[in-house]
C-alpha cells in the first residue's frame, strides 16, 4: 500500500517514512504543501499523512483542495496545535483523523492502519481467493492449500498489487511505481529479483503456477481457470 507523507521537518519525515517502510508500506514524502497537491493529483494513494504549518500552500487549504476535486484518500492531520477549537477545524476542512505533535510512531500506525481499514471496507476487497491461495489483506496472512506462507514485507506487497491487477498483465515500471518509490531506475533488476523471490514461496511446490512472465512485457497473476501453461 502507499502512503502520501507532507511535511516539512526533515527529522519528522525521516522518522515516519523510515518506520512506515519498515511495515511495508511503501511512501512518498514531500516537504511542501504545493508539491502535495502535485502527488496527490498524480498519483492514487491508500492514506496520507499532512502537516498543517507547510510552506508555498498549508495542509488544511491543501486538504480542501483535493477534496473539493473529488479525491477521497483518508487524511491523517499533523499539527503542534491541541485545543478542540483547531482539531474541530482541521476535521471540518476534510481531515479524517487529527494526531498532535510530539506523537508515538505506534498511535500513527495504528491510525494509518485504522484509516484504510474503514476505506477497503468500503471501496476495496480486504481479501482474495485464487484457487487454493488465500491471502488476508488486513491480517497480511497468506496460505496455499492450507499451508501458511511466510512473506517478507516487500514480497507481501508485490503480491497484493498482483492480486489487485489479477489477470491483467502489469510492467516492471508499473511494479516499480506501486511497491517502491518512484525514484527506482528502471533498468534496475530489483523487480526480476523480487519476483523470483515471490514464485518460490507461492509456485515452486505447486502444480498450478499462478505467476506468469510475459516476455518483453512483465507479469501477471492468472487464476488457475486462465492458464494452462506452468511457466
Amino acid at each position: 500500500m502507499r502512503i502520501l507523507l507532507v511535511e516539512d521537518d526533515d527529522k519528522i519525515a525521516e522518522f515516519v517514512q523510515k518506520g512506515l517502510e519498515q511495515w511495508g508500506y511503501a511512501v512518498d514524502s514531500v516537504s511542501n504543501g504545493e508539491d502535495g497537491y502535485h502527488f496527490f493529483r498524480q498519483y492514487p494513494y491508500d492514506a496520507a499523512v499532512v502537516d498543517i504549518m507547510l510552506p508555498k500552500m498549508d495542509g488544511l487549504t491543501l486538504i480542501e483542495k483535493i477534496r473539493a476535486e473529488g479525491i477521497d484518500v483518508p487524511v491523517i492531520i499533523l499539527s503542534a496545535k491541541r485545543s478542540l477549537d483547531e482539531r474541530i477545524e482541521g476535521l471540518r476542512r476534510g481531515g479524517d483523523d487529527y494526531l498532535t505533535k510530539p506523537f508515538a510512531f505506534s498511535e500513527l500506525l495504528a491510525r494509518i492502519q485504522a484509516l484504510i481499514r474503514r476505506s477497503t471496507r468500503q471501496t476495496r476487497p480486504t481479501g482474495y481467493s485464487v484457487g487454493d491461495l488465500l491471502v488476508d489483506l488486513l491480517n497480511r496472512e497468506v496460505t496455499r492449500g492450507g499451508k501458511r506462507i511466510e512473506l517478507q514485507p516487500m514480497e507481501f506487497k508485490l503480491l497484493e498489487y498482483l492480486l489487485r491487477n489479477l489477470n491483467r498483465i502489469v510492467t516492471k515500471t508499473m511494479i516499480l511505481e506501486h511497491v517502491w518509490n518512484y525514484n527506482f531506475d528502471p533498468q534496475t533488476n530489483v523487480v526480476d529479483v523480487l519476483v523470483h523471490r515471490l514464485r518460490n514461496k507461492i509456485d515452486k511446490d505447486y502444480d498450478t503456477k499462478l505467476i506468469h512472465t510475459i516476455r518483453g512485457v512483465g507479469y501477471v497473476l492468472k487464476s488457475p481457470e486462465r492458464t494452462n501453461s506452468k511457466d
